[in-house]
């Protein structure tokens, strides 16, 4: 004889919770989080407020920069714009900016990926020696080296050279280059690798069908990095290229705001353009970063 069961009545907890009972069950507000979030506050506006003085003054007419009182209300011009546009050969620092940056941290990319696969995954004599000397490096203080490169390049005859400049800056980024995607591909499990193999890969194909694309979130930060390191540097491109066509925007920028003296107007829009390709670049790489994150997860 069957019998059969009847329904069993929703429990009270199924209904869904009304606005006054999950306001009831919120984490009481502690003072300790308020003063934190305060904090943080205070420090975002301390860093962010730099950039939109300089932003916000190169959009302002000359008149209103220069005042007692600062005006936050004005009608943008491109006027200073245009002025730091105009100085002469102003593309070409540009051109030579992108060449060397572009080429040293792609350089450095594709070195440092093998450098590091080899220092995580492979068991070879004077590994850590190779690491001491990956970590000496990246503490070397490379402007105590100018007086020294500058010697090798004048008695090879290199000076002036876009080549040399991206050689220098190679090899600059590459210890933090290695260091970082070290780590990264250290974390990544070697039973992942060998599953690969097991299916038919070959250790390279393991590599670059596995591991590389769980290593986004690395090659972003590194990228990031080295790209800041580049494009920002003085010291190199001040004593090695003396030519005014091998120069890049850092050397232009101090003589830019030599030539034109108290026009700040057209001083903070050469310093705009010049910060510019930086915020582009953390802007996209941080949110590729993101999603090379949850992209590379690995399922259990």
């Amino acid at each position: 004889m069957s019998t059969s069961t009847a329904p069993k009545p929703a429990s009270p907890s199924a209904t869904p919770a009304t606005p006054a009972q999950r306001l009831r069950t919120r984490p009481p507000v502690r003072p300790a989080g308020i003063a934190k979030n305060i904090g943080a506050l205070l420090l975002a506006v301390l860093f962010v407020f730099p950039v939109y003085w300089m932003f916000s003054s190169a959009l302002k007419p000359s008149s209103e920069i220069l005042t007692k009182d600062p005006v936050f209300v004005f009608t943008p011009t491109l006027d200073n714009f245009t002025k730091a546009t105009g100085v002469d050969q102003f593309w070409t620092y540009v051109t030579n900016s992108i060449l060397v940056t572009v080429g040293a941290v792609v350089l450095s990319l594709l070195v440092a990926l093998a450098a590091s696969f080899a220092i995580a995954r492979l068991k070879f004599k004077g590994r850590k020696g190779l690491v001491l000397a990956v970590m000496m490096a990246q503490m070397a203080p490379w402007e105590v080296m100018v007086i020294a490169m500058y010697l090798i390049a004048r008695d090879s005859e290199i000076l002036n050279s876009l080549p040399l400049l991206t050689a220098i800056y190679f090899v600059m980024i590459l210890p933090f280059t290695i260091w970082t995607l070290r780590g990264f591909i250290a974390a990544v499990p070697v039973t992942l690798e060998e599953a690969a193999q097991i299916d038919g890969c070959t250790r390279g194909q393991a590599f670059r069908k596995v591991i590389f694309p769980l290593l986004a979130p690395g090659l972003m930060s590194t990228s990031l990095f080295g790209f800041i390191t580049a494009w920002n540097e003085f010291a190199m491109v001040l004593i090695l290229n003396k030519d005014k066509s091998a120069q890049t925007l850092p050397l232009w920028l101090t003589e830019f705001q030599g030539a034109f003296g108290n026009d700040w107007g057209a001083t903070m829009a050469a310093s705009s353009l010049f910060a510019v390709p930086v915020l582009l670049i953390f802007v996209f790489l941080q949110r590729k970063a993101v999603g090379g994150m949850t992209a590379g997860a690995v399922k259990g």
